[in-house]
């Protein structure tokens, strides 16, 4: 059993690194009022002529009660994304690290590679889209710093196995970050419950699926307070702006609201499973803990441009590994399903 050092995983320059402390870094409002001439800013009101919380502390405090975590656990981003990047950047070298993705997946995970002048070593699912331990840990050297899972697994849908999960968080002295940005269409229980069992864990969620807030692009991080610290370093000084930490509030305090469209899209799922089971092209349907459904078919790209002349958008998947002739589809409203029934059935 490997025993995780997180002094060993961030990159030299990093250690050292003084982040920028901003006007609202060094004054923090107590509800008094007060006459604010330290940033520069325009002083007539409008709503945003202010610089925003750089640390929204007003949207962690209820996120930290809703998911059972304290505040010093979460680092908010501008989207996932960011915070995947701002991963890369505190703890992998460019030209020497190395990171473990697991295709098919989430295809950032490479991008940001890219971006960041860092190997990217591929170890395929299973052919059932699980990992292949063994095959992972054999991938790993002294320079690979982070294992990227993603769990319900894009574009499968599929939850990664628990078992498989604790052996590479046991077995691996770097970070393992398991993205749940579908963990909330999912019956199974979230990570974030393990997060003090694990020092190397770091958990990725966001408001742009259940939450329906993609067009505001905020990303969820949770992991230690001493990982949080790090990545607090590299952060931009007000990478939320403030109309995203107050809409993001107003939505999530909806708890109801995320509850009944949660349960609309499940149903809206189930009734769309009943129908593809009887379309004679689909091959294969994919298990599914997401609020999408990948199937196979026998000519994905002939069906894809079928859909799309019925005005219907989907994702053609089949470039993916392992996932060739297969489309993926989103579930939508009520009516948006009965366009896609309708023109599953008109192109059979």
């Amino acid at each position: 059993m490997s025993e995780f050092n997180l002094n060993n995983s961030i990159r030299e320059n990093i250690k050292g690194l003084q982040p920028y402390s901003s006007a609202r870094d060094e004054y923090v409002s107590d509800g008094t009022e007060m006459v604010f001439l330290d940033a520069n800013e325009n002083p007539f009101e409008n709503g945003v002529n202010r610089y925003p919380d750089p640390q929204q502390r007003n949207l962690k405090a209820v996120l930290a009660e809703q998911k059972g975590v304290n505040a010093n656990n979460i680092l908010l981003g501008n989207g996932s994304d960011e915070v995947l990047d701002l991963i890369f950047r505190a703890f992998c070298e460019p030209k020497v690290d190395n990171i473990i993705s697991l295709p098919p997946t989430y295809g950032m995970y490479k991008v940001l590679s890219g971006i960041n002048a860092v190997e990217n070593r591929e170890v395929l699912l299973t052919k059932d889209f699980q990992l292949d331990t063994k095959g992972i840990l054999n991938a790993v050297d002294g320079n690979s710093k982070v294992i990227f899972i993603c769990s319900p697994n894009n574009p499968t849908g599929n939850t990664i196995n628990e078992s498989d999960i604790l052996y590479l968080l046991n077995n691996f002295d770097g970070l393992v970050v398991i993205d749940e940005a579908y963990i909330d269409f999912s019956d199974k229980d979230s990570w974030l419950k393990r997060l003090d069992g694990f020092p190397n864990l770091i958990v990725t969620q966001t408001l742009s699926k259940a939450y329906g807030l993609a067009g505001i692009r905020l990303g969820l991080c949770f992991a230690s307070s001493q990982i949080i610290a790090v990545l607090n370093t590299l952060k931009p000084p007000y990478n939320v702006n403030e109309l995203t930490q107050k809409r993001a509030l107003e939505q999530v305090l909806k708890t109801e609201v995320l509850q009944m469209e949660v349960g609309q899209i499940l149903a809206e799922k189930e009734c769309l499973l009943k129908v593809l089971h009887e379309v004679s092209y689909i091959k294969t349907i994919y298990p599914s803990d997401a609020n999408f459904i990948l199937v196979e078919v026998d000519d994905a790209n002939k069906r894809y441009n079928q859909l799309l002349k019925k005005g219907v958008v989907v994702r053609n998947r089949t470039t993916q590994p392992l996932c060739a002739n297969t489309l993926r589809f989103t579930i939508g409203t009520k009516i948006e399903n009965e366009k896609l029934i309708t023109a599953l059935k008109e192109i059979a």
